[in-house]
């Protein structure tokens, strides 16, 4: 099913993936490549920022980071909101912090980078002409974002409280520290709270999904162009999903939607 997001988000909405790569050029060949994408220059203010097209659509944006040793490279995800400086004080006011911004990019939009309590760090993105992904749910855009975390109900406050967005307990089972993020009665986004188990080299992350319509094909593609398997496919609470590494190792997921 197609989805065509080219509206306004609705606050706290994940409305944009952006990967800051280490080596863009190389990463840029390797999403082209695996998705099918082709790239347009991005906003100027943003330097060599390119924004990937998948079908006429724009989709996700990749750019050239500062050289920074032991910097894991990994995707942001961008939340929607309608006041990115109104946002950022509520970032702070709620124990996270503002590392980038509140900063205008032209007439496209108004952007902060921010992290959580958890130490989890996410983007806002205040659309102008811009407001985000044209497309989600179609093969080659990102099909859901998921925060992994500790402790999902405790995060999930934060995110309450900045975006005003609801919080909704879910899992499979009794056990599972697992909730969703809703606007409007409708999920959004993902929370998994893995405790202890959260792995310590990566600590708390937003982590991006792609819809793919074969994940095995996908899959076995992204090895032969330089990426690595770090989770093999399994059944998941939003459809089959699995876990790969750019060839810069950035985590990434793949996600077949219903």
């Amino acid at each position: 099913m197609t989805t065509d997001v080219r509206t306004r988000r609705r606050p706290g909405t994940p409305c944009w993936a952006s990967l800051m790569a280490g080596r863009a050029g190389q990463a840029r060949d390797f999403y082209g490549a695996l998705f099918g994408w082709e790239f347009t220059a991005g906003p100027p203010q943003l330097g060599a920022y390119m924004l990937a097209v998948r079908d006429g659509l724009r989709v996700a944006g990749i750019g050239e980071a500062p050289p920074e040793p032991h910097r894991p490279v990994s995707w942001t995800t961008m939340l929607a909101a309608d006041d990115v400086d109104r946002a950022a004080e509520l970032v702070r006011e709620c124990g996270g912090t503002v590392g980038i911004g509140p900063l205008n990019v032209g007439d496209d939009g108004r952007l902060a980078i921010a992290v959580d309590p958890s130490g989890a760090v996410f983007g806002i993105w205040q659309g102008g002409l811009f407001s985000g992904a044209e497309a989600a749910g179609v093969p080659g855009s990102v099909g859901w974002s998921e925060l992994v975390t500790q402790d999902a109900a405790m995060v999930g406050k934060f995110y309450e409280a900045v975006f005003g967005l609801g919080l909704e307990r879910t899992g499979e089972a009794p056990d599972a520290d697992r909730a969703v993020l809703t606007v409007g009665g409708n999920a959004v986004a993902g929370i998994r709270g893995l405790g202890r188990a959260l792995p310590r080299d990566r600590g708390a992350h937003w982590m991006t999904s792609f819809a793919v319509a074969d994940i095995d094909a996908v899959s076995r593609l992204a090895v032969r162009l330089g990426g690595r398997v770090l989770t093999p496919s399994h059944p998941g609470p939003y459809g089959p999903t699995t876990t790969l590494a750019d060839p810069e190792g950035s985590p990434f997921c793949l996600l077949t939607l219903p």
